[in-house]
């Protein structure tokens, strides 16, 4: 059985995509994407600065458009799948795989997901910090004990968990876990995604998510927010308006997709973050990446 895993927001850099848009076909995504926000896509993905890039409302879609970008290329090489999942962000490239939601839709939700969360992160200042080497238990008990606001956020391997809160609240517990002899990296991140922080963004792009019609996936759809498969399509805007609050509970789809059978795992979009994750929480499987053409070679 094999999964198609869609890249999360961090993974971007300059020039990313810049091979396939060569293709006339897949150059085509860029455009129904700049149509749709009102930018040029190709402006951002390969002429942009990096610290630009990184800004939410550029990041987001940028990174959808390359990991649909490198699957319809893979696809044209003969690439099948049986399921999808996505890390956060990545989760609108899977709908899109799924045929859950039209290619134009799937850029309707995000440029209104990234600007919710870009003003979110400007009215609520917070930040994420990845924390490595300590049980994802212990993570999040060391954080429900602080007294400045900050969540374990991120589940993303057995070894690496993602916090998200205030800076205050960050900066507590960051102290606590150096005391644990635990890794601690802080992430380039406008916000703190996935957390109490993003309310804002949740009720807002739920508005917009109301008025996309969702329908029931070709393939098997792993949930961030359930931690496996999810079989009921009734309410998707309430469920990816929850999505932008929730916990990525990233290990628990991984476990649940190889108890489903899974055994070969192919990450699309720029980066190898969720193939490490793949090799680090699951034994006995393949994991590649591919994010460019020269990646297709691994097919």
């Amino acid at each position: 059985m094999t999964i198609s895993l869609f890249s999360g927001q961090g993974s971007q850099y300059v020039g990313m995509g810049k091979d396939f848009a060569e293709d006339s076909v897949l150059k085509g995504i860029i455009e129904t994407g700049s149509d749709i926000l009102g930018r040029d896509l190709m402006s951002i993905l390969t002429e942009i600065p990096q610290e630009e890039l990184n800004l939410t409302i550029n990041a987001q879609p940028a990174i959808m458009t390359v990991s649909l970008m490198a699957l319809r290329a893979a696809e044209q090489k003969g690439f099948t799948f049986d399921g999808v999942a996505g890390h956060s962000l990545g989760e609108y490239a899977a709908m899109q795989a799924s045929g859950m939601i039209t290619l134009e839709d799937s850029f309707r939700l995000i440029k209104a997901r990234s600007e919710a969360m870009d003003e979110a992160a400007r009215n609520n200042k917070g930040t994420m910090t990845a924390v490595m080497k300590i049980a994802p238990e212990t993570v999040a008990e060391v954080c429900d004990k602080a007294e400045n606001y900050v969540s374990a956020v991120n589940y993303n391997s057995p070894v690496q968990t993602v916090i998200a809160g205030t800076l205050e609240g960050v900066a507590e517990v960051t102290e606590v876990f150096k005391e644990m002899k635990a890794r601690v990296v802080p992430l380039s991140v406008a916000g703190a995604f996935h957390s109490k922080l993003m309310q804002s963004a949740a009720d807002k792009f739920y508005e917009t998510a109301k008025t996309i019609t969702f329908r029931t996936p070709e393939v098997k759809y792993y949930s961030n927010v359930t931690g496996g498969e999810l079989t009921d399509f009734s309410d998707m805007p309430s469920l990816l308006a929850k999505h932008i609050v929730s916990p990525v509970k990233f290990t628990s789809e991984l476990y649940a997709m190889q108890k489903d059978g899974a055994d070969k795992f192919v990450e699309f979009g720029a980066g190898k973050t969720l193939t490490g994750l793949v090799k680090k929480t699951l034994k006995d499987v393949t994991a590649f990446n591919i994010e460019n053409i020269d990646g297709l070679a691994n097919l």
